[in-house]
C-alpha cells in the first residue's frame, strides 16, 4: 500500500548549533494532548536534519498504530535528546507523528503541512492524506470527537466515551540519550541501522547531506518546498536553489502520471511522488554532473557548487524535453516507458547518458538524421530494456550497460543497416547476444477481464500510430516540446501564414535545420 508523507509534522533542526547542556530533570512520559501543536512541548520537538523523510508508513499502519495506543497495548519507547533549547528525536519519529496526524487531523494535507510544503502539495499526497483520515475517523473517530466526547458525555456513543476517558492515562513512555551532540548522531545511526535498515539512497543522502549532489536532490525532491537544508545559505543563493529546484520538478514530472495510461501526454520521470522518485533524482545528479562518488567532493560552504549542480541537471534535461531552444523533445512512451505504462529508471537514465556522448561527439545532427528508425526500433523492440534490466539490475546497476545499446543501435543506423541487420548486428555482440528480439507482445491473463497492462499497452501501441510528428526528422513529438516551424525561413521570405507553419522539434527548429 502507497506510504503517508507525514514529514512536515516534526520540523527538522540541526544538531550542531544548539546548546549541548543537558536538563537537571527530564519528564518520562507524554500524553497525547502534549502533541497539540500549540503546547510546549509539541513546539520544541524536532528531528534531526539529516533524519530520512518520515514517509514510510502506509494507510492500514497509521490507523493501526492509533488504535494500538488508545487500546493501551504496549509500544516502545520513544528515544529523545536535549540540546537545551529542542528536543530531538532519536527513534521513534514514525510513531509520535502518526499521534500527532491524528491529535492534529494532518495527514499530510493539513495547516501543519501546508505551511511546511508552501501550500505546494503533490496530488498523490493529498489523496493518501483523504484516504487515512477517512479511515482513521470511521474506524476509530476525529481527536476533537474524543475532546467533545469528555466535556458533553451524554452525546457520544459509550464505546467511544470510554476510549476517551481512557485517554487521561495513557502516555508514550520516553528514553533519554545522555551526552553531546556527537553521542547523539551515534546513536541515531546505530539504532536507525538496527531497527528499519535505510535505504541505501537515503544512507548516502545522510552522510552527504552537506554535498552538492545530496543538496541538489532534496530540493529537487519537494520543489524547493519543505525543509531547507540549504537554509545556512545567503538568500539570493537559497531563492536560486529554490528556483532551480521548482523548474527541475515540472520538467521531470509535468503532466501528471495515471495509470491505466490513458494519454500519451506523460512526464518524463514517472511519478513525482513513489518510493523510487529519491532514488532517481539523486542518481541523476550524479550522472549529470560526472559524480563517481560523493567521497571525492567537499561540502558546499556558499551554495554555489550546489546552484551549478542544479543547472547543469536543468540544462540535460532541457535537452531532453522543454520548450527550450535546444530540446529534442524525446517522447516519454517511447523512451521511458514500457508498453504495460510502467516508468523504467533505467532507460531515463540511459537516455541521459547517452546524450551526455552525443553532446560530447558532438552527434547530435547525426542522432536527428535517424531518429525516426531510431524510435521505431525501441517501440518495436520495447522489450529490450527489461532484459537489460534483468541482466545487469536497474537503475544506476543497468544504465550504462543501456546506454552501450542505444549507441550501438544509433551507430549501426547511421552507417545506412535496416532493422533487420541492426539485430543481426547485435546478436554477435560480445554484450549484447543474449538479446531476444520479438515484437510479440504477452502480457499474463488472469480471467476474461482486460489486465490494466493490457489496457495501457492497447491504448499505447494505437496513439502511437497517429502520434504527431517533427516535419523536419520524422520523430515523435511531445507535448511538452512543440515548435512551430516556417516552412520557408522567414530570412527567406517566409511568412507567419498557415500555409507556411509545421510542427517541429524545437532542435530540429533551432538548430538541425539551419
Amino acid at each position: 500500500m502507497p506510504q503517508v508523507n507525514l514529514d512536515a509534522l516534526i520540523q527538522r533542526e540541526d544538531f550542531e548549533i544548539k546548546d549541548s547542556s543537558s536538563l537537571s530533570q527530564t519528564t518520562q512520559t507524554i500524553q497525547i494532548r502534549d502533541l497539540e501543536k500549540d503546547t510546549f512541548f509539541y513546539n520544541v520537538l524536532r528531528k534531526p536534519d539529516f533524519q530520512r523523510e518520515t514517509s514510510d508508513w502506509d494507510v492500514d499502519k497509521i490507523c493501526d498504530f492509533i488504535d494500538s495506543f488508545l487500546n493501551g497495548d504496549l509500544i516502545p519507547a520513544i528515544i529523545l535528546w536535549n540540546s537545551g533549547a529542542y528536543t530531538f528525536v532519536i527513534d521513534g519519529a514514525h510513531r509520535l507523528s502518526a499521534l500527532i496526524s491524528w491529535v492534529n487531523d494532518d495527514y499530510g494535507d493539513g495547516i501543519i503541512s501546508k505551511s511546511f510544503f508552501d501550500h505546494n502539495i503533490d496530488v498523490e499526497q493529498i489523496k493518501r492524506a483523504e484516504k487515512t483520515r477517512k479511515m482513521v475517523n470511521e474506524k476509530i473517530g476525529n481527536y476533537l470527537e474524543f475532546k467533545q466526547a469528555i466535556i458533553k458525555p451524554q452525546n457520544v456513543k459509550p464505546k467511544l466515551l470510554e476510549r476517551a476517558q481512557r485517554l487521561a492515562t495513557l502516555a508514550l513512555q520516553l528514553q533519554w540519550v545522555k551526552g553531546d551532540a556527537s553521542v547523539a548522531e551515534a546513536s541515531f545511526f546505530k539504532i536507525n541501522q538496527k531497527a528499519s535498515p535505510i535505504d541505501k539512497t537515503e544512507f548516502k543522502l545522510l552522510q552527504s547531506r552537506d554535498k552538492p549532489s545530496a543538496l541538489a536532490a532534496r530540493a529537487i525532491m519537494r520543489a524547493g518546498t519543505g525543509h531547507k537544508y540549504w537554509s545556512k545559505f545567503s538568500d539570493e543563493v537559497i531563492k536560486k536553489v529554490e528556483d532551480l529546484a521548482k523548474e527541475i520538478y515540472a520538467l521531470l514530472f509535468t503532466p501528471e502520471y495515471k495509470t491505466p495510461i490513458k494519454t500519451l501526454d506523460l512526464p518524463i520521470a514517472g511519478k513525482g511522488y513513489s518510493t523510487q522518485t529519491l532514488s532517481l533524482i539523486f542518481d541523476l545528479i550524479n550522472i549529470v554532473n560526472d559524480v563517481k562518488s560523493d567521497k571525492n567532493i567537499e561540502a558546499d560552504k556558499t551554495g554555489d557548487k550546489t546552484i551549478n549542480f542544479l543547472i547543469e541537471t536543468r540544462r540535460i534535461l532541457r535537452r531532453i524535453s522543454s520548450t527550450h531552444a535546444s530540446s529534442l523533445g524525446l517522447h516519454p512512451v517511447v523512451y521511458f516507458y514500457s508498453l504495460s505504462g510502467r516508468y523504467q529508471p533505467t532507460a531515463f537514465l540511459g537516455v541521459v547518458e547517452l546524450l551526455k556522448e552525443l553532446e560530447i561527439k558532438k552527434e547530435l545532427d547525426k542522432f536527428t538524421e535517424v531518429r525516426p528508425k531510431f524510435e521505431n526500433f525501441l517501440v518495436k523492440y520495447k522489450d529490450i530494456v527489461n532484459q537489460i534490466h534483468y541482466k545487469f539490475g536497474s537503475g544506476i546497476k543497468g544504465y550504462k550497460r543501456l546506454s552501450e545499446l542505444y549507441y550501438f543501435i544509433f551507430e549501426q543506423l547511421t552507417k545506412g543497416l535496416s532493422e533487420v541487420e541492426v539485430t543481426q548486428q547485435l546478436s554477435k555482440h560480445p554484450v549484447f547476444l543474449f538479446l531476444q528480439f520479438s515484437s510479440e507482445k504477452h502480457f499474463d491473463i488472469i480471467n476474461s477481464d482486460f489486465s490494466a497492462n493490457t489496457k495501457s499497452a492497447t491504448f499505447i501501441l494505437e496513439a502511437l500510430k497517429s502520434a504527431l510528428k517533427c516535419k523536419i526528422c520524422g520523430g515523435l513529438i511531445h507535448i511538452n516540446s512543440i515548435s512551430i516551424d516556417h516552412k520557408v525561413r522567414k530570412e527567406d521570405g517566409g511568412i507567419g501564414s498557415y500555409d507556411n507553419a509545421q510542427l517541429s522539434h524545437l532542435y530540429c527548429n533551432t538548430t538541425y535545420k539551419n
